[in-house]
Parts: C-alpha cells; sequence; structure tokens
C-alpha cells in the first residue's frame, strides 16, 4: 500500500514539474544566451518590413497601414506587382521594388490568407520526406511555389539587375508563408546564379519575417550568412514542429494544438530530434525581438537578440496568449522600428573608435559565428551537415574556358538515403534542370506548366 502510494507521489509530482516548467517558459527563455544584435545589422529589416506590408495594400497611393518610423514607400519605384488571379494559387501575392535609396532589387512576399484556398494547399503539400535538395530536406509545396516564382520573374530580375550595373542587391523577403517561399527561392539563386546573369552570393540576401519551418537543419544552418528570419517574441510559427498542417489545425483550436504539441515534445530527446533529417526548422540566423518579460505585465522597450542557434532552435512551443498576435506583420514592423531606434541609442561608437573599424570586426564576428555553427552540426552527427562556407557552397556552378556557366549534374539520393539510412556525401547537389522537370513539363510552345500532383514527384 505504502509502495503504491509512494508511486502515486512521484507521478503527481513529476506532472507539477512539467507543467510548472511549460507554464512559466517563455518565449525570452529562446535566446537568453544569444548576443545583443548591432543596429548595422538590423537596419534593414524594418524597411524590409515595410516593402513586405506594401503587398497587403490594396492602394499603394493610399496606404492603410501607416508605418512606424520614417521610411516610406515609393509607389513608383514599384516594377511589378502580382495578385492572386496572376498566380493562379501556384505562389502568394509579391511585389518586385526597386528601391534606389538603399541600392536593392526587393521581391516581397505576403504571407497566409486566411480566406483563400490556394493558400491551404500551398501550405498542406509537404509530403514529408518526399522532396530532397542540396543535401537536405525542404517543403515541398513551398519549393515549388519559389520555382514557379523564379520561372516566372527570373527574366525580370535578371534585367534590374543587369540595368544597374549589378551594383545593386538581390534582396527577397516574405511573412508567415511568404517567408518560406522566399527562403527556398533564395537556396535555389545562390546555388544556381546563372538563372539571374551570374548573381555571385555576396549580392544576395534573404529576410523571413515570422518564419515557417521549411528547410532541414543543416540547410537552415548553412545558408545562415545569406539568410535571416525575425521572430518576435512568443511567434508560434518558428516553433511549431513539422509536418505543417499542425498550422492548419492551430488556426481553429491553437490552445489544444499547444497543449498537445508540448505533451508530445517533453517526451522526444534532444538527440532524436537532431537526427531527423526531415525535422524541418526556421531558416538562416535568428534575430529574436524580446518585450516581454516573466510575471510582468505589459511591454518593455524590444531588444534584438541574435545567434545561429544550431541545437534548442526554437523547439519549445511557448503557451502564450500573444502566440498568434506576435505573428502579425503590423506588430513585427512596429516592433523592430523601436528596437532599431533603442539599438542605436545603445550603440558604443565613440569618437575614439571609428565606425568602420566596429563593422569590419563585427563582419568578421558574423563570420565567425557562422563557421563555428556549421562545425557544431558536425560535432552533433547531424545528417549531411557540412563544413563549407562563403562561394564555395555553389561550385556546383562552373564556368568554361569559352566563359559559359553550367551546372554540375547530382544524382537525388533519397532513395539511397532512405536504404542505408546514412549521410548522404558532403557536397550532395540538386541540379535546377532535375528539380524543374520533377515539378513542371513543357507545352509545345516550351512555356513551362506545373504537372499533376499525383505525378508532381515520380
Amino acid at each position: 500500500m505504502s509502495v503504491s502510494c509512494g508511486v502515486e507521489c512521484v507521478v503527481i509530482l513529476g506532472c507539477i514539474r512539467w507543467a510548472w516548467k511549460r507554464c512559466t517558459y517563455i518565449g525570452a527563455d529562446d535566446s537568453a544566451t544569444w548576443p545583443t544584435a548591432t543596429h548595422e545589422e538590423f537596419e534593414p529589416i524594418p524597411r524590409v518590413c515595410r516593402i513586405i506590408l506594401a503587398v497587403y495594400e490594396p492602394d499603394l497611393h493610399c496606404p492603410k497601414y501607416f508605418p512606424a518610423g520614417g521610411y516610406r514607400l515609393n509607389p513608383g519605384w514599384v516594377v511589378k506587382r502580382v495578385a492572386y488571379e496572376d498566380t493562379l494559387g501556384h505562389a502568394p501575392p509579391y511585389i518586385i521594388y526597386l528601391d534606389h535609396d538603399n541600392h536593392e532589387i526587393v521581391l516581397a512576399i505576403r504571407g497566409l490568407n486566411l480566406v483563400k484556398e490556394s493558400d491551404y494547399k500551398l501550405l498542406l503539400n509537404n509530403r514529408l520526406g518526399m522532396q530532397m535538395f542540396d543535401g537536405g530536406y525542404v517543403h515541398y509545396g513551398l519549393l515549388k511555389s519559389a520555382i514557379w516564382v523564379l520561372n516566372n520573374e527570373s527574366e525580370t530580375l535578371k534585367k534590374l539587375w543587369q540595368e544597374n550595373g549589378k551594383e545593386y542587391k538581390m534582396v527577397f523577403a516574405g511573412h508567415s508563408l511568404g517567408s518560406g517561399v522566399a527562403a527556398l527561392l533564395t537556396v535555389i539563386v545562390v546555388n544556381h546564379g546563372d538563372e539571374l546573369g551570374g548573381i555571385p552570393r555576396s549580392s544576395v540576401k534573404c529576410y523571413a519575417v515570422a518564419p515557417a519551418r521549411c528547410m532541414s537543419l543543416n540547410l537552415a544552418v548553412k545558408y545562415a550568412d545569406v539568410i535571416c528570419s525575425v521572430v518576435l517574441q512568443d511567434d508560434f510559427l518558428p516553433r511549431t514542429p513539422t509536418p505543417l498542417e499542425d498550422i492548419f489545425k492551430s488556426i481553429f483550436c491553437l490552445p489544444c494544438l499547444l497543449f498537445l504539441v508540448c505533451l508530445r515534445d517533453t517526451f522526444i530527446p534532444e538527440g532524436r530530434k537532431l537526427s531527423d533529417p526531415r525535422r524541418l526548422y526556421a531558416p538562416g540566423r535568428i534575430y529574436h525581438i524580446v518585450e516581454r518579460k516573466f510575471c510582468r505585465c505589459g511591454r518593455y522597450p524590444p531588444e534584438v537578440r541574435t545567434a545561429i542557434p544550431v541545437d534548442g532552435r526554437f523547439e519549445h512551443i511557448v503557451l502564450s496568449c500573444n502566440a498568434t498576435s506576435d505573428h502579425a506583420i503590423l506588430w513585427i514592423e512596429r516592433e523592430a522600428e523601436q528596437a532599431l531606434e533603442r539599438l542605436k541609442e545603445l550603440s558604443t561608437e565613440t569618437t575614439t573608435t571609428p565606425p568602420k573599424v566596429q563593422k569590419f570586426d563585427r563582419k568578421q564576428t558574423i563570420e565567425k559565428e557562422h563557421k563555428d555553427a556549421l562545425e557544431r552540426a558536425v560535432s552533433l552527427n547531424i545528417p549531411h551537415a557540412v563544413t563549407t562556407t562563403g562561394e564555395e557552397t555553389s561550385g556546383n556552378i562552373e564556368e568554361s574556358s569559352s566563359g559559359n556557366k553550367s551546372v554540375e549534374p547530382c544524382k537525388d539520393e533519397t532513395d539511397d538515403y532512405k536504404e542505408t539510412k546514412k549521410p548522404l556525401r558532403k557536397n550532395a547537389r540538386t541540379n535546377w534542370n532535375e528539380v524543374v522537370e520533377k515539378l513542371f513539363k513543357r507545352d509545345e510552345t516550351g512555356q513551362l506548366l506545373l504537372k499533376r500532383e499525383n505525378s508532381a514527384t515520380e
């Protein structure tokens, strides 16, 4: 009798401890050990948020959403605006914006529209483990959407880049659903720059705002030098593990989903999560905007923490009433602007330390963080992790003596991995033409058309 009572007490205490840890866990805990970002590196993010917000505007000349800061979008610099009627459900709406002030060509993609069935189809077309790309796994529907956007806009982007003397940066940005499309679009362009006239990796940048988990951990770390994810406090989307069907369920019963996901993840060891090559993550370097503290009411002046996390990469669902409101682009744009102003106030620049030296030192620090993250991924035995960085990662694009660029062919080794359960070769690449042939077919005029769903992964 006493033994059974003792067991019951242990179980009850264990449940109370788990409930206490889950209920007291806040979004700020994810980045508690991260260093603070500098205002130079965070400066583009509020501006990019404003450009993304413009995709939601019905009329750019009479904006409905006013920015928190001083940046104003110039409607005359909008090169192209694509609506749902133009994408036909293949991708969310987007705009192409030529920012002459900052020398950037921006392709900004909007997030999930709750009343559009095509967005749900895109999000739920996950097919876990069915699509391999560049030595890792990616979200099938988002990759297909990214390829569709690139096929439709490659000539426009190429022309803009060449007309401006190749001095402008190519920036891909997106919110929510669009962030996943933008991130995978960036991966394709970095590896196949010839599609945009041979643009180098150093001229490509991606900002994934409230990012969807769209790529495996090795890819998330590998492209941290070109992809930046922006997360506001308790945002649920970067923390919602695959499959992404959970996001669809969360729209209708978020409290139930959060409780079940917390309960499930409690019993999944960290090593098992890291060793699963098909578990998807938020991409790239993370900028976490923190503005609330435990047992404190109201919002505080936001601070920005940044890192390239490998283990513990937003793995815990936060039980918070702000989990959905922190996902809104309006809140993110406003808090990012306030965070930037605070970073400027806290800047350590002095007359005895020239700003150029600080920027150079910070650039070296960022490069070292990326290298350390790649080495950390290898040390943790994360499948397909590689230590190559910089331009070496796009080594599959070779230039012959005649000046013509060619793409190194690569065999898709998904089936081999299933059979052997061993990591792929380090320099595994997915050929652009192979991806196109899998997802598209050509008509009599040579135009690319999407294949039917039942033959998309043949």
